[in-house]
């Protein structure tokens, strides 16, 4: 009897979480759409812009975000998959961020010689632990 219900509630929880895990994909799905399409209405804002650089900045900046998302929702795409987090795709995430930032640093001139340095040093860290994860990973 106790067995029995402990199976229930345990079926119960799989169905709530496999649940939520298709909202959440949706939302970051229909969020991912929406920034794409923004992002193509924007490719007239970037030749309207009074700077050239001004508009591109903006188009630059929206793409690297999708990048980003997009790596995201295929986190959470393998998670559902294959209902664990893995080392790999975390670290892709990661380089995604970590490019995006330096990239839109330098292309807004804010990031010093020194601050490329570091955010380089902090890249390769991540390439390097991908590069190890993917090697090291217990799927082989």
């Amino acid at each position: 009897m106790q067995k029995s219900l402990q199976q229930t509630i345990l079926r119960g929880f799989r169905l709530t979480v496999q649940l939520i895990f298709n909202l959440a994909i949706l939302a970051l799905l229909l969020g991912l759409l929406i920034g794409v399409g923004r992002t193509l209405l924007e490719i007239g804002l970037a030749v309207s812009e009074p700077s050239v650089r001004l508009g591109l900045k903006d188009l630059v900046t929206n793409v690297l975000s999708l990048v980003v998302m997009l790596e995201l929702v295929r986190a959470f795409v393998e998670y559902f998959e294959f209902e664990r987090i893995r080392l790999e795709v975390l670290l892709e995430v990661g380089v995604a961020f970590v490019l995006r930032e330096m990239l839109l640093g330098l292309f807004g001139g804010e990031i010093q010689s020194t601050e490329v340095l570091f955010w380089s040093s902090g890249l390769l860290a991540l390439v390097a632990a991908r590069t190890l994860a993917a090697q090291y990973s217990g799927e082989k």
